[in-house]
């Protein structure tokens, strides 16, 4: 039985009928999801990033809802108002990869008690991409997929990927995996990087509202990853990597100055992808969701083209 969550409408900026709700998973963790109605062309399920949080798409929300579109959301475990699985709140941290599917889980049974419209279509970002990937294999119900800088592969540099395999490795039994991973911040990116060459967006008003959200509401916030969260992220991508392509209608957005994730996996997954179609965008950073105007707005029609395609 879903309880009311709270749900942070001034800093949102979305629709003002955004229900939010509490679920818990088949674990005992409990997590947040945010409803926001639409027209009757279908549910998107949107999975967001590492770190981010449900009013962080209240925008997006609304450009979807514009096009005729609900969408149900989610705080994945560990991040956003869920449950945070250490001591430390601000450290990336997830026992099993795997586990993020039973949130998975919760949301689209969620979708379906609450009679949300059909048909479903996935919109999944960067560690969403990878999430959402898994759920597709598994056989999650959606007519078509679009993926923003799906976290295919972790960014790491050719010399330094058999020293994080290791560190990651060795810190799990060592440390027990609760340790920072070298080379990032126990600070959430956004209160630490100024505008000028973030690795987010090309948007100064869009980064202002990340920056914003989060001085309003610091408990949203989420630093780095630890050893365990990267060594689980590195092993998940090889495993996904000799999965076949599901046989769904795919776009993919990437920017061409993508920062975050690994880049070559995406070229090479959606090479491979049967009627996939990989959609570069001049100059985007990472957040194509939450670029200049002028890109949202070409990512968003050409997401609910691609929806509409398939109903």
């Amino acid at each position: 039985m879903s309880e009311p969550a709270p749900f942070y409408h001034d800093i949102a900026d979305g629709p003002a009928e955004a229900d939010a709700i509490w679920v818990t998973a088949s674990d005992g963790v409990r997590l947040r999801l945010a409803i926001w109605p639409g027209g009757a062309k279908g549910t998107v399920l949107l999975f967001p990033g590492r770190t981010e949080y449900l009013e962080k798409y209240g925008r997006a929300a609304g450009a979807l809802a514009d096009l005729g579109f609900a969408t149900i959301a989610i705080d994945w475990r560990g991040q956003g108002l869920a449950d945070r699985l250490t001591d430390n709140p601000m450290l990336g941290f997830v026992d099993r990869f795997d586990d993020y599917q039973l949130d998975v889980a919760e949301l689209l049974a969620t979708a379906q008690e609450r009679g949300l419209p059909q048909p479903y279509y996935l919109v999944a970002h960067s560690m969403g991409g990878a999430i959402g990937l898994r759920a597709l294999i598994r056989g999650l119900p959606v007519k078509a997929v679009v993926f923003s800088a799906p976290m295919w592969g972790i960014s790491i540099s050719p010399a330094m990927r058999p020293l994080a395999w290791v560190l990651s490795s060795v810190g799990r039994w060592v440390w027990g995996g609760h340790q920072l991973t070298p080379g990032t911040s126990a600070q959430t990116y956004v209160m630490e990087a100024p505008f000028e060459d973030n690795m987010l967006t090309r948007d100064p008003d869009m980064y202002a509202y990340m920056q914003s959200q989060l001085a309003a509401h610091p408990e949203l916030a989420l630093g780095g990853p630890s050893l365990h969260w990267l060594y689980e992220a590195l092993t998940e991508s090889w495993r996904t990597e000799r999965e076949p392509a599901p046989a769904l209608p795919c776009l993919t957005f990437l920017g061409s100055n993508e920062r975050v994730v690994d880049v070559p996996p995406i070229h090479a997954r959606m090479r491979d992808w049967p009627g996939g179609r990989l959609e570069l965008i001049e100059n985007a950073e990472h957040e194509v969701m939450m670029e200049t105007p002028a890109v949202r707005d070409r990512v968003f029609a050409e997401m609910a083209a691609h929806f509409s395609a398939h109903p």
